[in-house]
């Protein structure tokens, strides 16, 4: 695998649209670059589950961004049934617990189980919002602390319950790697080109700070799909990346 390839397969595109229509014409902006499609809470309400088979058919890798934190009989159904839409991720919220993650796995493997044809996705948890800063996390969620160790406690958790890794901001990406060990993956929003705006995000890095942090897949939106240019923006996070390597 050449490394524009590879990097290219480590960055997923948050498809944060309020349709399918305007999802598409992103997705055609951005043929033949296999990087990741992220669809998430506002474009899945909306378009529900056939814009995704729709996304695989064209040959994508698809994150499924729902955030699942329930029950867990409600999280392992819910993992059943994304699993068999052929999604290649979901995640789940670690504040759910260990055994609703545990959960989540045991739906998506049961799917697999049932159709054979399937793959099983890499399932991670969501620790911190990358929009949680120290006094939201003390002040109004009510964990003490550092919103590092918070982090850190989540996904060690998250490492028991069997699942692949966890969403972070990239400025937790060290730690975690240090406590869970290097295979451990880890998905970081909160990406933000030399730049742009931070916008509603509070821990960020540049697309080349994440990689020199080692994160896995780095998840970025509106500095691609609010860019005049959005091929032409995703192309140059592409170039800031490789930096990083």
């Amino acid at each position: 695998m050449s490394l524009a390839v590879e990097t290219a397969n480590r960055l997923m595109v948050a498809l944060d649209v309020p349709n399918p229509e305007e999802a598409r014409v992103l997705v055609r902006l951005l043929e033949g670059i296999p990087c990741y499609m992220k669809v998430g809470m506002q474009l899945f309400y909306a378009a529900g589950p056939d814009f995704v088979r729709e996304l695989k058919a064209m040959g994508y890798s698809v994150f499924l961004d729902v955030k699942m934190h329930d029950i867990p009989n409600t999280v392992k159904g819910g993992a059943n049934s994304v699993t068999k839409l052929g999604v290649d991720m979901f995640n789940v919220h670690a504040a759910g617990g260990v055994k609703m993650m545990q959960a989540a796995r045991e739906g998506a493997l049961a799917a697999v189980a049932e159709e054979p044809s399937l793959h099983l996705p890499q399932i991670i948890a969501v620790t911190q919002l990358t929009s949680t800063d120290q006094s939201t996390l003390n002040r109004e969620i009510g964990i003490p602390g550092s919103v590092e160790d918070a982090v850190v406690h989540y996904a060690q958790m998250t490492k028991e319950a069997g699942l692949t890794g966890v969403v972070a901001s990239p400025l937790e990406v060290s730690a975690i790697k240090s406590a869970c060990g290097i295979e451990f993956k880890t998905v970081t929003p909160g990406i933000r080109p030399a730049g742009s705006s931070l916008a509603d995000q509070s821990r960020v890095l540049t697309p080349s700070q994440a990689m020199e942090q080692g994160t896995d897949y780095m998840v970025v939106g509106r500095p691609i799909t609010a860019a005049k240019n959005p091929r032409e923006a995703l192309v140059e996070i592409l170039e800031e990346m490789k930096q990083g390597v």
